[in-house]
């Protein structure tokens, strides 16, 4: 086992705070530490030479002080219950933590909460909490920045929307708090994410992440819509030339600017580049009404000239008016979110290359649109700054670093991170895949080969082949000694596939080649894919991956396709294909509407009937592309299981941008321990040295098969509709009664919530207090509090309390000196019967927190008008905006064990556990039931009060009897929690029934499968007998 090897990476659950980490030293076994990791990063300095074969690559420790402390004062925070935190806020925070079906990731949690603290802490806790600003050039105001962390894969979208609904609902309600926006400015790096990011606007309603992901509640959706969410592509913030078609016109607001001309075969600009025929720019330099001047001519050594020019371009004005339209008019304060933030900093101007640069420029294009990229974006930024003011900007990434052109501040990260879940943090939380590494191979090295491919490749070429100090080898070198270990990850690849194909899993395992440049990806693009072997090449023979009979298995995706389509319009046809294709690897079929119709992206029927191409995504069957740099942000492929790299990686930094690439996960089913589980990605010759990797021992896990759940058409008979209850509505006249039967009861527990304490006052080393060493011995108890009131003294207080609790409804008519002498009673046979004591002498700790509050919620799940006294029944409070659920609206892919079933809308039922498959073959088989439903991806919701908080029960099972009614069944082991739900769940049916809009229903909960078939018949002929002896009378 290496340094970097354990065998278990997983150690933490992807929706709780970190609580373990493996400590990674070198030279030194990986140890399993309790708590979490410091936050900090590797840096290499950019200056310094390739490190020699067999060393570390990467660079120093250096520990993120800032992040470190913003976690320690966030914790603090909330053990203070978000001290200063808005009503809404305070609203939106508790609402992300509760009880759901889809809880969000803690690293999603966190992000959000940091940016909130630094907004609306109290001020006490901010203390020493400084943010470095960004360093602006003389003339150029800054706004504030703050940067957040996150791994590919840790939900930056979904951040994203949970700060926009904070933002937005916070400006809504107090218009003139400053620290609030209600116009947000989303930027992001391509048409890919932008496409993506439209979710993002609240005016999409259901179909936007405020509902999809449950991060707004349905009636906050009207306040939310209010604000204004604009996504734009960063290309959208350069100024656009007012001149027309060929004729120079001087209109607009003239610039004075220096830029490279490449000399090509034709007069055409793209991303990054501009190019120009010789006699095209001979004409240019001789016209004066062009006004270019020549400022460097780099020819014969180069092809390209430096030109000074006056470009006339639209007005600061005009650019606001496009950026943020009529419907934002002139409004000022604008939050900024940045997608992929790390193509935001600004360019040293002036500044040489380092030699980490130059060894690892693709191609000098690849540099130069970084540059220009990122000049763009934040210019872009200061002119909306200077002219509608900036509250503040959050950027989000990966890999929030200066990547290049930053002079000494190349490869450090950006000074105003102030948030970090970083890819080591992911793997151990299960939120990516797992990288499996090369760890030793019989060369007798300490470091195998093909860890670093090129590295290795570089040092068995020729001078000649090296092709000198910029290090562009010969393709052909390259793949002579590149051959063997992509034969390695394509013979790996080739078992996986047939793996997955066995598992009836459709879609194709992906295999990327990560290139140097343009000409290396094209000679193994046609050894693979087209059967052309260079020179001293033996053919590829891998048909899997052969472009034949009109299959495309094999695509070659260039920086300069993606650059062109990351913004409006692409050139030609075959680029927009690509982008197509690109976009849909992994992906068996398109969307489809609620007739079963495929929903089309935009323009992509036009051009597949244009091309003579068939509907199908594109990308449907493609297993291995060959890429140029990495593959363009937003890339969402889950498929990846192989990855080579066939270029230099110098930091690692860009090992974590070409391996998160493959990184995420295809299933995200939780495991009996609350944990994701393993899925693996293996790599070669990505240097990745800063992260625990798979241990490979044995053979490899089979992939698990994907199953699609969904509802039959042909089924519709069969389909169960429920309705959405998220509160109740009482009107209570003069009497209340109490639901005894179903109340839950409160345990006074010692061993919980301990109620003595000893302490010593002697302290060792070893830094806590030991009962066998001398010193004064102190007992802490409750005795005296328990002598310092009268058992009837505190049922009053409570009686009291509950009777406020009413009293103050607007729906309660009775008055308090009706109501108190009723609680009074309710409370003491509560404490009498339904608190449960192993001493007697601690009866009285009820009337303590924690058991104080859970007697409150008890009782107020359990109090409802007396019926029987004429008073109005207790009804549900039903969701608006929704209405009522169906089996109609299940349609999800698990990879765990699934049945088919006959008497149910669903064509399969999830196989969890041994309790739910045997309850499942039970209503599957009885003769009562007409249809049943698993509650796994329905939505059905039962709410109730636990802790202080709301929270929701998932019972297990609907069921439609022959006699109308239907059954909430509930098949679950031991719940801690089982009394308060059995509580919620009666009380949703006694408040349903009473409505009567919904039919009859009932709940039923068994801890033992095999008891099913009585429930169902005591319950279908005891409702039947009730429904006859109703008709009759």
């Amino acid at each position: 086992m290496t340094a970097f090897e354990v065998e278990q990476p997983i150690l933490n659950g992807p929706f709780d705070e970190p609580a373990e980490y493996w400590q990674i030293e070198e030279g030194q076994e990986p140890k399993r530490v309790a708590g979490r990791r410091r936050a900090g990063y590797f840096y290499r300095d950019p200056k310094a030479p390739p490190p020699e074969p067999g060393t570390s690559a990467r660079g120093a420790w250096q520990e993120l002080e800032l992040v470190n402390l913003i976690r320690e004062r966030l914790a603090q925070w909330r053990e203070l219950g978000y001290a200063g935190a808005t009503r809404t806020t305070l609203e939106l925070l508790h609402y992300w933590r509760r009880e759901r079906q889809r809880p969000l990731f803690f690293a999603q949690l966190e992000a959000a909460e940091t940016i909130i603290f630094l907004q609306e802490a109290r001020s006490d806790l901010l203390q020493g909490v400084d943010v470095p600003p960004e360093e602006v050039p003389a003339g150029v105001q800054a706004f504030r920045r703050y940067a957040c962390k996150m791994a590919t894969g840790g939900g930056k979208t979904t951040v994203m929307g949970m700060l926009i609904a904070w933002s937005i609902l916070n400006k809504v309600v107090a218009r003139g708090d400053a620290r609030f926006s209600d116009v947000v400015l989303v930027v992001c790096p391509n048409l890919t994410i932008k496409g993506r990011l439209g979710e993002l606007d609240p005016a999409t309603g259901e179909a936007s992440i405020y509902r999809a992901r449950d991060l707004v509640s349905p009636d906050l959706m009207t306040s939310l819509r209010r604000g204004r969410v604009l996504v734009k592509n960063w290309h959208e913030f350069e100024r656009k030339g007012m001149s027309a078609g060929a004729k120079v016109q001087k209109r607009g607001q003239p610039e004075r600017i220096t830029s490279t001309i490449k000399i090509g075969a034709k007069t055409t600009s793209g991303r990054g580049g501009r190019y120009m025929t010789e006699e095209a720019l001979a004409i240019a330099l001789a016209d004066p009404r062009m006004d270019i001047r020549m400022v460097e001519d780099r020819r014969p050594g180069k092809s390209e000239v430096v030109v000074e020019e006056t470009r006339y371009v639209e007005s600061d004005a005009r650019l606001m008016q496009r950026l943020l339209g009529r419907e934002v008019g002139g409004k000022q304060n604008i939050l900024v979110l940045n997608d992929e933030a790390h193509h935001a900093y600004r360019i040293r101007q002036g500044g040489a290359g380092t030699a980490q640069e130059d060894a690892e420029a693709t191609n000098e294009e690849l540099e130069e649109e970084l540059a220009y990229e990122s000049t763009i974006w934040v210019d872009g930024l200061d002119r909306i700054h200077r002219h509608r003011r900036i509250n503040f900007c959050v950027d989000l990434s990966a890999t929030p670093y200066f990547l290049a052109r930053a002079g000494d501040d190349t490869n450090k990260i950006f000074p105003w991170v102030v948030s970090d879940f970083g890819l080591t943090d992911a793997i151990e939380s299960g939120l990516v895949k797992i990288p499996q590494l090369a760890v030793s191979d019989a060369s007798g090295e300490q470091q195998a080969a093909y860890f670093n491919i090129w590295r290795w490749l570089m040092s068995r070429l020729s001078g000649a082949e090296r092709g000198g100090r910029r290090a562009n080898p010969k393709p052909e070198a390259v793949l002579r000694f590149a051959e063997q270990p992509i034969r390695l990850l394509a013979g790996a690849w080739e078992d996986a596939r047939r793996e997955w194909a066995e598992s009836d899993e459709e879609r194709p395992p992906v295999f990327i080649l990560v290139c140097k440049n343009t000409r290396i990806a094209s000679v193994i693009y046609e050894w693979l894919a087209e059967g052309k072997p260079p020179e001293g090449i033996p053919p590829a023979n891998m048909p899997e991956l052969r472009n034949d009979h009109g299959n495309v298995y094999t695509i070659r995706v260039d920086s300069k396709v993606i650059g062109e389509t990351d913004v409006e319009g692409a050139k030609n046809d075959e680029s927009r294909w690509m982008r197509f294709t690109l976009d849909t690897v992994g992906k068996r079929a398109w969307p489809a509407d609620p007739q079963g119709r495929p929903v089309y992206p935009e323009e992509f029927e036009v051009l597949a009937q244009k091309l003579e191409r068939p509907l199908h995504p594109p990308g449907r069957d493609v297993r291995c592309i060959v890429s140029v740099g990495m593959l363009t942000e937003g890339w969402d492929c889950n498929t990846v299981t192989h990855i080579a790299g066939l270029r230099p990686f110098m930091s690692q930094l860009l090992c974590e941008q070409v391996v998160g690439r493959g990184l995420r996960r295809a299933s995200y089913d939780l495991t009996e321990e609350g944990k994701f589980s393993e899925e693996v990605a293996q790599i070669l010759g990505v240097p990745f040295e800063v992260v625990p990797f798979k241990q490979r021992r044995g053979p490899k896990p089979r992939p698990a098969r994907q199953n699609h759940v969904h509802a039959l058409a042909s089924r519709m008979q069969l389909e169960i509709r429920f309705p959405r209850v998220e509160g109740y509505q009482q009107r209570i006249r003069n009497r209340v009664d109490v639901a005894w039967a179903s109340i839950s009861e409160v345990r006074v527990d010692p061993m919980k919530v301990p109620d003595e304490v000893k302490l010593k006052s002697t302290l060792l080393n070893r830094g806590r207090p030991s009962l066998l060493e001398p010193g004064g011995m102190a007992k802490l108890d409750l005795e005296k509090w328990r002598g310092e009131a009268t058992r009837q003294q505190r049922e009053f207080q409570m009686a009291a309390a509950l009777t406020r609790h009413y009293s103050e409804q607007d729906k309660c008519d009775a008055p308090p000196q009706v109501l108190f002498p009723q609680m009074l009673e309710i409370v003491k046979r509560f404490v009498r019967d339904r608190v449960v004591v192993d001493d007697e002498t601690k009866r009285v700790d009820v009337f303590l927190s924690p058991y104080w509050g859970f007697t409150i919620e008890r009782l107020t799940e359990a109090i409802h008008p007396a019926a029987s006294n004429g008073e109005d029944a207790e009804i549900p409070r039903y969701e608006q905006r929704r209405g009522f659920g169906s089996t109609a609206d299940v349609d999800f892919w698990t990879s765990k064990k699934v049945k088919e079933i006959e008497r149910s809308h669903l064509n399969y039922v999830v196989q969890d556990s041994k309790w739910e498959s045997s309850a499942a073959y039970h209503l599957d088989n009885h003769s009562h039931v007409v249809s049943f439903v698993k509650n796994q991806g329905l939505g059905f919701a039962i709410p109730y009060l636990h802790a202080g908080g709301d929270h929701e029960y998932f019972p297990d099972f609907l069921v439609n009897l022959t006699n109308g009614l239907t059954l909430i069944l509930e098949t679950k082991g031991h719940d801690p929690l089982e009394g308060v739900k059995i509580q919620a769940a009666e009380r949703w049916v006694r408040a349903v029934n009473a409505d009567g809009c919904h039919g009859q229903w009932r709940y039923e909960l068994t801890h033992n499968p095999n008891e099913v078939p009585q429930i169902i018949d005591r319950v279908a002929e005891r409702h039947t007998t009730v429904l006859a002896t109703s008709g009759s009378s």
